[in-house]
């Protein structure tokens, strides 16, 4: 399976954000800082278990269920 990864990461991009384009920014940049870099996955991306669920995590800290 593929692209779940991206998917999981817009979800929460745009669950925590609402729609504003600065919180969806510091939503990226909270990712990256726990080691998700958004940009290095796409539709494409082979799906990681350990990424996914260190997003899950990361959403789990934010208060999203995802």
């Amino acid at each position: 399976m593929t692209g779940k990864i991206i998917e999981l990461i817009d979800k929460l991009v745009e669950l925590k954000s609402g729609g504003n384009p600065t919180v969806a920014n510091t939503t990226r940049t909270k990712l990256l800082l726990k080691g998700i870099n958004p940009k290095k996955y796409d539709r494409n991306s082979v799906d990681d278990p350990e990424v996914i669920d260190k997003i899950k995590s990361v959403a789990k800290e934010m208060g999203i269920v995802l």
